[in-house]
């Protein structure tokens, strides 16, 4: 399934910080020829949605996960915990095509894309 086809066009759409700095990395990682059009296409992006803090909601949330990944024997990429634990704090949901970072994430709402 295709990300538009998870998201509706009056969907309130937002992305965690973190994923703003994921984004920007793409962005500086990219060799010179790309760079300046990727930059531009970043800030595109970051201009047109809404960027959800890391504040002590997400960082309680955070902490949550990260004993719960911990207890199972399941860890997670410190970003991907990030990401769902801005959803938590913010009552929202995670889009990902990654099928095995926020599954199975106590309490986590998720929406796949892709094959």
């Amino acid at each position: 399934m295709a990300v538009d086809d998870l998201i509706d066009a009056e969907d309130d759409v937002a992305v965690a910080a973190i994923t703003a700095a994921e984004l920007l990395v793409g962005a500086e990682r990219a060799d010179e020829a790309r760079r300046a059009r990727r930059a531009k296409s970043v800030e595109d992006v970051l201009a047109t949605l809404a960027v959800e803090p890391y504040d002590l909601g997400v960082a309680r949330e955070h902490a949550v996960l990260l004993a719960a990944t911990r207890g199972v024997g399941r860890p997670r990429g410190a970003h991907d915990l990030i990401i769902a634990a801005t959803a938590r704090a913010c009552d929202r949901i995670v889009i990902s095509a990654d099928r095995t970072a926020f599954t199975d994430l106590p309490g986590e709402r998720v929406r796949l894309a892709g094959p």
